[in-house]
């Protein structure tokens, strides 16, 4: 079992379980006490768990939203897919107004040998979209505001009228859940503002949500699906949602 793999597991028991000890993390990776205790240390770092004596414990409540060290480890495959997808949809020279969260960081990485201009929601994807050492790279512009811990994403007032005083070609939004009834939803109502004010101020809306998402539930509204112009997923929506988007003229792509 592979780095990533084996991260991936541990993140998942201890969503489920909430604390696991060291020798049953052991017996659940088949990976060495000393692996998996390396393992244990860089996902602490990242915000993922807590160390405690002989094993670890979850950061989360059950039901909480998982922290970005966490999501970073989820759908991993379907993420890269995603990003790929997303970046043909791009033309060189757009604006391009670019959400926080996981798969925003993936897709900043697909986008960092482009000629475009990106305004980036998180420092991690100000890090991701400025990772490219040599060739092209696109040109940045931050929105300034208060960052969140551990997300790392601007938010707030500032943000937002940062945003809203520019007009970009394309807004890429990254839900944190959305269903054909409500529309594009996030867990945090900061977020879910400064999620509206990107796609507000665009001419096309793409959203990238994996299939995690779909038919799924968050606090607050962003915006209804009839906003959106493309929707880019890593499984094909039921017949019933398919139809219903092909009525709101939203285009769907399988990544």
């Amino acid at each position: 079992m592979g780095t990533a793999d084996r991260h991936r597991l541990i993140g998942e028991l201890l969503r489920t379980r909430e604390e696991a000890t060291v020798d049953e993390l052991v017996q659940a990776t088949g990976a060495s006490g000393a692996t998996v205790r390396r393992d244990l240390e860089i996902l602490a770092a990242n915000g993922v768990l807590k160390r405690i004596h002989g094993g670890a414990r979850s950061l989360l409540a059950r039901g909480d939203n998982p922290g970005y060290g966490q999501r970073e480890l989820e759908d991993r495959e379907a993420k890269v897919r995603i990003a790929s997808a997303v970046d043909q949809l791009i033309k060189d020279r757009e604006h391009v107004w670019l959400d926080s969260g996981s798969t925003a960081t993936e897709i900043a990485r697909r986008l960092s040998t482009r000629g475009l201009t990106v305004m980036p929601m998180s420092l991690h994807g100000v890090e991701a979209l400025t990772g490219n050492k040599g060739g092209h790279a696109p040109e940045l512009i931050l929105p300034g505001g208060r960052l969140t811990p551990g997300e790392q994403s601007f938010r707030g007032p500032m943000t937002e009228a940062n945003v809203r005083s520019l007009r970009f070609d394309t807004a890429v939004v990254t839900p944190c859940a959305l269903n054909l009834k409500d529309g594009l939803l996030a867990h945090d109502l900061e977020d879910a503002a400064v999620k509206r004010a990107g796609l507000e101020s665009a001419t096309r809306v793409v959203v990238a949500a994996s299939k995690s998402k779909w038919n799924a539930n968050a606090l607050a509204l962003v915006a209804a699906m009839d906003t959106v112009a493309v929707i880019v997923t890593d499984q094909e929506p039921s017949p019933e949602d398919l139809a219903r988007l092909n009525k709101l003229s939203v285009e769907v792509v399988i990544a």
